[in-house]
């Protein structure tokens, strides 16, 4: 899979890079003609639509930034199409929302299509969709729905191609001491590295978003590599195990499809605060949570949704996320309670307040 950020698509002016582009497209042709399953996430859809508008400098708000998507998203895909069918090769489009990937059985059919798309040889363009959603908008340039639709195609390796070298050790822009990192093998090792926010008005993502999503792919068995998206053969030279850009090594893990989209897809809408006992039952016993180990609740959920496990003994410590089977309000009821007397207050409820099932530790 590989990303490319607004930054490489488009210049300041919202003109699409046509040379790059065509240079991305005819090395991803490439790696497909080799029997490679190509996917693409593409951001540039409002920095595209901004192109096209004849007072771009005045679109702000919210709204009118989703407009704007609506107007550059079939510019961006019809030059996709049109530059990959050079290659004989098909595409095909696909936006998704945060609500797709939160929705357990909406996941299972993004998946479905886009292993089919696979399956017959076509590249799936994906990029959020833009005109119903804001998170790309508010949050970041779809680095994270990368991660997210890697982890949900079982991809080998993302590529994020954005317009620094990888990372650095601090801001390249105001330290010239700063230095690139090569490999990440060991997370704590980005402790010293200072990650910024999002760095111009086009790019929205920022270093801190890519980390975010290296961290959440290399947890699923997934090499990433962030790079320079300008650079000539960029994408060649990561497949050729050049040292180029920051590689972040993928972690060993058995966690299931279905954990890791309760790890990464679906939101948590609270946290429920439990104790060290309890905390100590769920990280090494792989028991499921009962109310008897529960102090406390932050937030309001209702009974179905994801929430975060915490422990505040020696500080706050996440201990895991899982799908709760109680409100938050009833869960304030029942915090403490054995669990015969949880049945007797709320006898339709079930006995473990998160099942063992539904539940992933914080690794």
């Amino acid at each position: 899979m590989v990303k490319i950020g607004s930054n490489t698509l488009t210049d300041e002016q919202g003109r699409i890079r046509d040379d790059v582009m065509s240079e991305r497209v005819a090395a991803l042709a490439r790696l497909a003609a080799e029997g490679h399953k190509v996917l693409l996430v593409s951001s540039g859809a409002i920095s595209s639509g901004l192109g096209m508008l004849p007072e771009p400098e005045k679109v702000t708000e919210t709204v009118e930034l989703q407009a704007t998507s609506a107007i550059g998203q079939g510019r961006l895909y019809q030059r996709y199409s049109e530059l990959f069918g050079e290659h004989g090769i098909l595409t095909g489009q696909i936006l998704l929302t945060s609500s797709d990937i939160a929705s357990r059985s909406q996941y299972l059919n993004a998946r479905n299509t886009l292993l089919k798309l696979l399956e017959w040889g076509a590249v799936p363009i994906i990029n959020e969709n833009d005109t119903t959603s804001t998170d790309e908008i508010r949050y970041g340039d779809n680095d994270f729905l990368a991660a997210q639709v890697a982890i949900l195609a079982r991809a080998d390796r993302l590529i994020l191609l954005t317009d620094t070298e990888g990372l650095y050790t601090s801001d390249p822009a105001t330290d010239p001491d700063a230095e690139l990192v090569e490999e990440v093998r060991d997370w704590s090792e980005l402790e010293r590295i200072q990650a910024g926010g999002a760095g111009s008005a086009v790019g929205s993502g920022g270093m801190k978003s890519k980390i975010v999503a290296a961290e959440m792919a290399t947890t699923a068995n997934i090499e990433v590599v962030i790079a320079n998206g300008s650079r000539k053969g960029v994408i060649a030279a990561i497949m050729a195990g050049e040292k180029i850009g920051t590689r972040f090594f993928p972690v060993k893990t058995s966690i299931s499809s279905f954990k890791l989209w309760l790890k990464y897809g679906l939101p948590s809408r609270g946290a429920i605060i439990v104790d060290e006992g309890a905390a100590r039952a769920l990280s090494t016993g792989g028991t499921s949570l009962l109310a008897a180990g529960i102090v406390d609740v932050d937030g309001d959920f209702f009974a179905g949704e994801a929430v975060e496990v915490v422990c505040r003994q020696g500080g706050r410590k996440l201990v895991g996320k899982g799908k709760t089977n109680f409100s938050s309000e009833e869960l304030r009821r029942i915090k403490g309670m054995q669990s015969q007397q949880v049945v007797k207050l709320l006898p339709h409820g079930e006995e473990e307040v998160i099942h063992r099932d539904y539940f992933v530790l914080e690794e």
